[in-house]
């Protein structure tokens, strides 16, 4: 009883969040119009033609990151304070998608595999996008501090325009970080990264 009492105040918390993330006035189910100053993510008929690994449930980055302007660390909290970002738990997902079932059938289709997972307790098995060799390490939280809460898009690419994610920077090239490290002037000891 005391889990479900935890549960579904943190759920209720998350959606408490979500409204106000997205402006208190109007709820995300009442609005089928992006901000003003967003990106309109476009209508997509065929995903097998798009970059990037077919994920279990077809989550839109461009929709959530690009259209609703949600910021990567409201999914991914633990980047700020951990050396790893996290993938966000079901119980992030619902705390928006208890109310938010989509405006269209495929949005609706995916969506009802959220809250079935969630439903049988079961947690999504996402096929991983990025990955480091086992010998470099990279703690995501330092690079937040020093770049800002967009630095996801040095490495990342912009995933406000990625209907799927993909590998859009060579992250396992050494170069790439060595390159991005000379630019900002910033310890290019090898005791900074291989550690």
């Amino acid at each position: 009883m005391r889990t479900l009492a935890i549960v579904l105040g943190g759920v209720g918390a998350g959606g408490l969040v979500a409204l106000l993330a997205f402006g208190g006035r109007r709820s995300v189910a009442q609005s089928t119009q992006p901000a003003a100053d967003s990106l309109r993510a476009p209508v997509i008929s065929d995903t097998g033609s798009l970059k990037g690994p077919r994920q279990p449930i077809f989550f839109r980055h461009d929709i959530h990151a690009g259209q609703f302007k949600m910021q990567c660390q409201y999914c991914h909290y633990s980047v700020a304070a951990s050396p790893e970002p996290g993938i966000p738990s079901m119980q992030t997902c619902m705390g928006c998608h208890l109310v938010i079932a989509g405006t269209d059938s495929s949005a609706k289709n995916e969506i009802k595999k959220v809250r079935q997972a969630w439903n049988d307790k079961k947690p999504v098995e996402w096929v991983r996008v990025h990955s480091l060799a086992r010998h470099a390490h990279f703690p995501h939280q330092r690079h937040i501090k020093a770049l800002g809460p967009n630095a996801c898009t040095t490495c990342h690419g912009d995933v406000t325009r990625m209907p799927q994610v993909f590998k859009a920077n060579n992250i396992n090239n050494m170069g790439f970080c060595i390159t991005c490290h000379v630019e900002r002037k910033v310890s290019r000891d090898c005791s900074v990264c291989h550690y």
